[in-house]
């Protein structure tokens, strides 16, 4: 296995690339990042709905508003930080920040808590402001950890800014170690009452991007690792939360490995998809898929070519019967592969493809 500076390296040596091979990663990430950023924070959109929305603008009746609408607020964000970073002589600022935070709430809502006897509870959630009330969660192991107090934050966030300025000009930490350490002083503040696991990947993805390495996913399936990494750094920092939000690279260390173990898998990843010259080599969610037969990536092919081929024209295409095709395609549905609303409607391919019918 290659170390992150061989992958980074290996990555460089590929800039810049093609046309074809740009359009890929942007549609991959645009897909990726929001799906698995936002089902970490329990948005319930599958992947096929991620991209129906994000590439196509097509909504269903099968999900919440909310999560149509949090998932667009999403890639907003992320074209916000990817417009960002274009000025590199720009510091970073806490109203950098409290911009990327309305973008992704929207405006402000109230939240309802049921109490003991009936009663009721509300509280307003501000889109783009600190937090007004305390904010705390219950661990994996059922304990209670505090966040920073309303009346610390400011201070704290305004610390952390002059923070990573001073260290991003000072140089003696890495772009991975900067992203990594700035990603767990914020989550220690959770300056706002919402939102703050998806600002603080924004965040880190800003830092990278800022630095010329590419844009990274945390997914969802690994988000237990993902957590338990930050629960280990939290052990080794204590529960104070000025403590945390002013930890150290070595009080961190599990978390900072987490980070680089992910981000080199991304790199890698990357590299294997715009490396890949086979047609017939599709992805999903960054795994390279794996077919019972050489047929599952034909009838990928012809779906992408024909969004209205019939099982028959398929089957009479490729040579077998109606009912082999049809198994075949069940099977990558239930897997998330690709989607038809109706009976007779357009096939929408989810999986992508190393190369695809116009970049040969």
């Amino acid at each position: 296995m290659k170390t992150l500076d061989e992958a980074y390296k290996q990555w460089q040596a590929m800039q810049p690339l093609e046309e074809w091979q740009q359009r890929l990663m942007n549609k991959k990430f645009t897909i990726e990042y929001n799906y698995n950023s936002n089902h970490i924070e329990g948005n319930t959109l599958t992947y096929g709905q991620t991209e129906l929305l994000l590439l196509f603008g097509v909504t269903s009746h099968e999900g919440h508003v909310k999560d149509f609408a949090d998932m667009k607020a999403s890639q907003v964000g992320v074209e916000m930080v990817k417009e960002a970073v274009e000025d590199r002589s720009m510091p970073m600022t806490q109203n950098f920040i409290h911009q990327l935070h309305k973008i992704i709430l929207r405006e402000d809502y109230t939240v309802y808590r049921d109490l003991p006897g009936g009663m009721q509870t509300s509280y307003t959630v501000h889109a783009g402001q600190y937090k007004t009330r305390p904010n705390s969660v219950i661990t994996r192991y059922g304990d209670r950890f505090e966040y920073a107090s309303p009346e610390e934050t400011p201070l704290l966030m305004t610390d952390l800014v002059d923070w990573y300025n001073t260290a991003e000009q000072a140089g003696r930490l890495s772009p991975v170690e900067l992203a990594a350490l700035f990603h767990y002083r914020y989550i220690r503040i959770h300056p706002f009452e919402d939102g703050n696991g998806r600002i603080a990947r924004l965040m880190m993805n800003y830092i990278l991007a800022r630095h010329g390495w590419p844009m990274i996913v945390i997914r969802n399936r690994n988000k237990a690792a993902y957590l338990e990494a930050l629960h280990r750094a939290d052990m080794a920092v204590g529960t104070v939360p000025s403590q945390g939000a002013r930890a150290t690279l070595v009080q961190v260390k599990h978390f900072v490995k987490y980070i680089k173990g992910t981000i080199r898998d991304e790199i890698l990843c990357d590299i294997a998809i715009v490396g890949n010259r086979d047609k017939d080599t599709w992805w999903y969610d960054g795994m390279m898929l794996k077919f019972r037969s050489e047929s599952g990536s034909r009838i990928l092919h012809l779906m992408k070519e024909n969004p209205t081929i019939t099982y028959d024209k398929m089957a009479e295409t490729l040579g077998v019967n109606r009912s082999a095709v049809q198994g075949t395609v069940e099977r990558m549905k239930a897997k998330g592969y690709l989607e038809r609303r109706t009976a007779e409607g357009t096939w929408y391919v989810f999986a992508l493809p190393s190369r695809e019918a116009d970049n040969r």
